[in-house]
């Protein structure tokens, strides 16, 4: 693993020595830099695991961890992978998108010193395999994001924000605390190979302890009803921030996750279902509402709730598939859930990148007031389109191979003899058609309303595109790898097979079934594209020999902005049938003379678990704790008497126990 811990010593490196450089714009190109070399040094040793098999090393670190393993198996070799290329290219973007700060007179030192961090606590996250040791780089990787969060912290909703987003972080370290201590003293001992198969013979604890880490890893995946600090916290950070934190530290909590059941054998179908329930109810949920929102980072916010969902259904499906022994449905799962990791690393990170472009040249993320961009932001408006078709989970590209995967896996489910696994198949299939239905909905609206049509603002129509490397580059890679994902599927299918393998053993003949339907959908993939090229040929050749003649306009010879669909009218119809589903905040200034000077009206939707549940806990909190600011009165006196009261109350109770 040497050259790992090279890549992480360069990260480390770059961190530190930008404190010292003068100039900001060379600090993050510094970082860029040693990103860079991080990024193929960590490969080396991904492609080594790839070929040759896992990699494992042992550190001392004094008495209280002593040993250290780290260790890179395929599982954790996969999510190396992704985790050095995306946030690379994000620390790309980031040069472009912080220019402007950078001319403003900010400082970026800070920011510069904790994104190395971020990378290097993540690296260390999927490698370290000791319960203290994996808590301190898992509260180090929390730390390094908030304040990567909290980057305008001038802005009081950003501090909101970063605070609620550091609050469930660490309830969720309580919740994996409590499950390693439950494996911690059931085989007395901190490594994680020790923890494998701990409860083999007790499966209630197993059970209970699997729930305890789905729930602390499953808040910072963001499944439902853990999701709350998402949707505050995405559009709040920078956005190459944004896109590293929902490319790809969000599925730290997916391989903690998977990690933990590696140390259960075989699952139980109970916690099967539970991991598959909560992941379509995690997808409904959050696509649901991303349709509704209008800040395009929060709407790419609730759709990394939905996708988390999606991942989880894969894993959901896998497990099922252990339990009731049927390989190919288990390899399916597994495989459509992992692929799905790495599709949504691709195409979230795209558009995050793309709508941090459109911030940067029109300072706004409400997509109400942009519109017409495709005119001026032609290549940022291609990209976001093709990343959207991903998202979409539509051919030719990734999100359709990932999603055809899990599907796939549970027709296959619908042949195991269970009735309960079949009605719960059929309903989970279901969902995740009307899923991908809501996606559609979602994304026709984001990019027909913020690249199409007539401009609404000032700020939409006087804007110009950044064409600099910096923006550019990163995007088309991104763009590049969800095309090539989607039309080599058979590739990426047994590239899978590796960090499936951790979790499913045979199965041979039915992955060499599977790997031949892969090759058909690649072919059809190349006939899809072809036939698009040729009918845009067709269409150009027209163009070019066509005249154009008016007759009447019908209204539309000047169109406006006025007469074009906004976000909420286009996607009001669908949301009106599922009112009961959100909270409407409505802002009106109603108009009180004839011809009125001013009015006003807004409607958001506010999230019902936040609304009804977080909400009234945090007032009743709140309402108890003020009874006591009395005591809080800055009398220095009665502060020393409330230090003898205590002493006093602890002696007395030394002495009565004694």
């Amino acid at each position: 693993m040497e050259n790992f811990f090279i890549g992480i010593i360069a990260l480390f490196l770059g961190g530190f020595i930008s404190l010292l450089i003068k100039r900001q714009n060379y600090k993050l190109l510094f970082v860029s830099f040693m990103t860079f070399v991080a990024t193929c040094f960590c490969l080396i040793d991904t492609v080594r695991v790839f070929t040759s098999g896992k990699l494992s090393d042992m550190l001392s670190f004094g008495v209280m961890f002593q040993n250290v393993v780290f260790s890179i198996d395929y599982l954790s070799a996969f999510f190396v992978a992704v985790i050095s290329v995306m946030s690379f290219l994000a620390v790309v973007y980031a040069n472009g998108y912080l220019k402007d700060y950078i001319s403003k007179g900010k400082t970026i030192t800070a920011h510069c010193f904790f994104l190395p961090m971020l990378i290097v606590s993540m690296l260390l996250v999927v490698t370290i395999q000791h319960a203290l040791a994996f808590l301190i780089v898992w509260e180090v990787m929390s730390l390094s994001s908030f304040f990567l969060v909290i980057f305008e912290h001038e802005n009081k909703d950003v501090i909101k924000a970063g605070i609620k987003y550091l609050v469930y972080m660490h309830v969720s370290v309580i919740f994996i605390i409590v499950a390693f201590v439950l494996f911690s003293i059931q085989t007395s001992s901190f490594n994680f190979a020790q923890f494998a198969d701990a409860y083999s013979m007790n499966s209630a604890m197993a059970n209970l302890v699997f729930v305890l880490a789905f729930i602390g890893f499953g808040i910072k995946a963001g499944f439902f009803p853990f999701h709350n600090w998402l949707p505050d916290a995405h559009p709040a950070a920078p956005s190459h921030v944004s896109a590293m934190m929902s490319g790809v530290m969000i599925k730290t909590g997916i391989y903690g996750i998977l990690r933990v059941l590696t140390f259960i054998s075989h699952p139980e179908v109970q916690i099967g279902y539970f991991v598959l329930i909560i992941s379509v109810v995690s997808a409904l949920y959050g696509v649901l509402y991303a349709i509704s929102q209008h800040d395009i980072k929060r709407l790419l916010a609730y759709h990394s709730i939905e996708n988390i969902g999606i991942i989880g259904i894969g894993i959901g499906v896998g497990m099922l598939g252990l339990a009731y022994n049927c390989p190919v449905v288990a390899v399916l799962g597994f495989a459509g859930g992992i692929l799905h990791i790495l599709n949504h690393s691709i195409f979230k990170e795209l558009l995050f990148l793309a709508a941090g472009s459109v911030y940067t040249k029109t300072h706004t993320r409400d997509i109400e007031i942009l519109g017409g961009l495709i005119k001026p932001m032609p290549k940022t408006a291609i990209l976001f389109l093709v990343a959207s078709i991903a998202i979409c989970g539509l051919p030719p590209f990734n999100g359709f191979i990932s999603e055809f995967l899990i599907y796939f896996g549970m027709l296959k489910g619908l042949m195991i003899d269970n009735i309960l696994m079949f009605v719960v198949l059929i309903l989970s299939i279901a969902g995740l058609a009307l899923i991908g239905t809501m996606a559609i909905l979602c994304f026709t609206k984001a990019f027909s309303v913020v690249f199409l049509g007539e401009a609404r603002s000032k700020k939409a129509s006087e804007v110009r595109e950044d064409t600099t490397i910096s923006f550019i580059f990163p995007m088309s890679i991104l763009a590049l790898f969800t095309l090539l994902i989607g039309i080599f599927p058979q590739f990426v299918f047994d590239f899978m097979l590796k960090p499936v393998s951790v979790f499913v053993e045979g199965c041979t003949s039915d992955v060499a079934q599977i790997t031949s339907l892969m090759q058909i959908i690649s072919l059809s993939a190349f006939a899809l594209i072809i036939l698009v090229l040729g009918l845009f040929g067709f269409k150009c050749l027209l163009k070019n020999k066509s005249e154009k003649y008016v007759t009447w306009g019908c209204g539309y010879n000047k169109p406006t902005s006025r007469m074009q669909y906004s976000a909420s009218s286009y996607a009001s119809p669908f949301i009106t049938m599922l009112t009961p589903m959100f909270k409407k905040v409505v802002d009106i200034k109603k108009p009180k003379t004839i011809f009125p000077h001013d009015a006003h009206y807004e409607m958001r939707m506010e999230d019902v678990e936040e609304a009804y549940f977080l909400k009234p806990i945090l007032k009743s909190l709140e309402a108890f704790f003020v009874k006591f600011e009395k005591m809080q009165n800055g009398n220095i006196q009665q502060y020393i008497t409330y230090g003898l009261v205590f002493l006093a109350l602890a002696l007395i109770c030394v002495v009565i126990l004694g």
